[in-house]
């Protein structure tokens, strides 16, 4: 019963009971009968209304309730990626734990199991590829018209290209990228806590 509703109710059939009063007692004493029915009555109607249902819930027409979820945030597909890294390698727990109380075997153990999930969760969301092809420490050559965002260009850099150096590092490509969607789950919670009850 809503509290607006009740409050209404009862102070219009107050104010009608009040006024039927006040007319039954000016026109003359009316009997104890029709006075308790003038008095009583809006009081009693008020209460009988309070039990009817309220206005019915607006109608929803089909457009709206076919909306299209709204679509995804950029930061959402990296913080799915960060659960999926988690999720498979534990990579978080690793980056947050303080390992300098702990000797390098025994942080060598904990490393493997970690980039084994980080590598498989990698593999099942992209496919990736080498920006150069070369193996680390070959002498590559960098034409005129190279893609500054995909080539770094390191040392002594003068002049124009083509440019003549040892690749250090041939750089990662996405060809595909596959996120899965986590529809209704907060996206901010990358790994959620687990409780054992026992």
């Amino acid at each position: 019963m809503n509290a607006a509703r009740l409050v209404i109710a009862l102070v219009s059939s107050l104010a009608v009971a009040a006024g039927n009063w006040a007319v039954a007692r000016a026109i003359g004493a009316p009997s104890p009968a029709a006075l308790a029915w003038l008095v009583g009555a809006p009081i009693g109607l008020a209460f009988v209304l309070l039990l009817l249902p309220g206005a019915p819930p607006p109608l929803v027409d089909a457009a709206t309730a076919a909306a299209p979820p709204p679509p995804p945030r950029p930061a959402d597909g990296a913080l799915r990626l960060l659960g999926l890294l988690q999720e498979e390698g534990r990579l978080v727990d690793f980056l947050e734990e303080d390992l300098a109380p702990y000797p390098d075997d025994q942080i060598g153990g904990a490393v493997r199991a970690i980039h084994e999930g980080c590598r498989k969760a990698l593999h099942a969301q992209f496919a990736l590829e080498r920006v150069l092809s070369g193996a680390e420490g070959e002498d590559v050559t960098v034409d005129a018209g190279f893609d500054a965002a995909a080539v770094r260009l390191t040392g002594n850099v003068a002049g124009a290209p083509p440019f003549r150096g040892v690749l250090r590092h041939g750089g990662w490509r996405v060809t595909s990228a596959t996120l899965p969607d986590r529809q209704g789950i907060d996206p901010r919670v990358i790994a959620p806590a687990e409780v054992e009850i026992p």
